[in-house]
């Protein structure tokens, strides 16, 4: 009864969907392309077995980049059908796998639209990445007998009380997981107690993720035009944080600290761009080249670099985290040795987050004030970043291996339903 109300109000909203995507198109024409698949409806389909892997959008689907190459290894006759929900991780799926897996949007939670998908492409098993958990696609696949895996899952206790909220939703559709692999001890609790099973703890895979030495190339090479500069990066910010950030390094005075900004989502660029001129800085953008010797902010408007601005980077705020959104991941800036400040929000990702600063590669600052005093304080202390870059290269190389339990958690399952 819980899943057939979900879904009259899901078909009740669908005008409000096509809304959103013509919105949405007016930033990124990209989402109005491929409208077909959004209701089930594909081209030809591939031949030859599939597994499905869904990654909601680019986080997700660079995290999934260990776990696919993992699964092409173990099975070798099968394609990888990678789906998304998003432009931007659709493009990002692009520039990472190329043609080695076939890409797609899955279809939104509307039965007659996942049917359609499991009848089209009929995969062996599926994988969702993270928290990915839509009613009618696990029905679907559990009537049309094909296992699904939630991989990397974590699980706030926030979005916990979320679901159970809506328990008589939510738990059919998490007992229909063939198995979990949780990122932590905590993960794995709350997911267990909203139906989960098995659920095994099998690492966070964005440790297995290696910064790609061309990236890394590349920010030396931007590193190499700075005459010496210190390099302040906030990462991944949020809307609202870019504010705080400048007002926090305009604070101290001394400006010497090139300040390079990269917002989460590249639809606010422009935004951005426009909110750091009109407070009278003089701002560079990645997309028109390097940074001149006489800028005060450059702007990372560009896909795909994250490791080049780690890599160029003296020090690193992590975005999401300022203001209460929950943070965003510091394992990749870890994985580059570049050291992290983080806000005070971070349930997100509380245990990654709370490991980092345990291992001295991270530091928690509680407000905007006392970032910019923290950073202008590791910006003049060599000594206290070159330690926290090393502690933060054993904490990324110390947590490795989730992409192997993870594999051997979905062999061993297969094996077991013989298949």
């Amino acid at each position: 009864m819980a899943r057939t109300l979900y879904t009259l109000l899901f078909f009740l909203l669908t005008p409000l969907i096509w809304l959103r995507l013509v919105w949405r198109a007016r930033n990124q024409p990209d989402y109005l392309r491929h409208v077909g698949e959004r209701f089930g409806r594909y081209s030809v389909a591939p031949a030859g077995p599939l597994i499905w892997v869904h990654a909601v959008s680019v986080g997700e689907t660079r995290a999934a980049q260990p776990l696919i190459e993992a699964l092409q290894r173990q099975w070798p006759t099968h394609r990888i059908l990678l789906t998304g929900m998003t432009p931007t991780g659709r493009d990002a799926g692009a520039q990472v796998y190329g043609d080695r897996v076939i890409q797609a949007y899955l279809p939104y939670d509307l039965p007659f639209a996942v049917n359609r998908f499991f009848r089209h492409f009929s995969p062996g098993f599926g994988v969702l990445m993270e928290t990915e958990i839509w009613p009618n696609v696990l029905a679907s696949a559990k009537r049309h007998r094909v296992p699904v895996f939630l991989a990397n899952a974590r699980l706030s206790a926030r979005s916990a009380r979320g679901y159970q909220r809506i328990a008589a939703l939510a738990c059919p559709a998490f007992a229909n997981l063939a198995g979990v692999a949780a990122q932590t001890d905590g993960d794995a609790q709350r997911l267990r107690a909203l139906g989960a099973s098995p659920v095994d703890v099998c690492g966070n895979l964005k440790f297995d993720v290696t910064p790609p030495p061309a990236l890394l190339d590349l920010g030396h090479q931007w590193r190499s035009t700075l005459s010496g500069r210190p390099v302040w990066l906030a990462a991944s910010t949020r809307e609202g944080e870019e504010q705080l950030v400048v007002d926090s390094w305009r604070a101290d005075g001394d400006h010497a600290a090139l300040l390079v900004i990269v917002p989460r989502h590249p639809q606010r660029f422009d935004e951005v761009a426009t909110l750091l001129t009109q407070r009278g800085l003089r701002v560079g953008r990645r997309s028109t080249g390097l940074p001149a010797a006489d800028i005060d902010v450059w702007l990372g408007d560009s896909m795909g670099e994250m490791v080049a601005y780690y890599a160029v980077a003296d020090l690193s705020f992590i975005g999401g985290s300022l203001l209460p959104l929950g943070g965003q991941n510091l394992i990749e800036a870890a994985a580059c040795g570049c050291p992290v400040l983080i806000g005070p929000h971070t349930f997100n990702f509380k245990q990654a987050t709370e490991d980092a600063i345990a291992a001295g590669a991270a530091l928690r600052v509680a407000d905007a004030a006392d970032l910019g005093q923290r950073a202008k304080r590791l910006l003049a202390d060599v000594s206290s970043r070159e330690e926290m870059r090393a502690a933060a290269r054993s904490f990324a190389a110390a947590h490795r291996g989730a992409t192997q339990r993870t594999v051997a958690l979905i062999a061993a399952s297969m094996d077991r339903a013989g298949r």
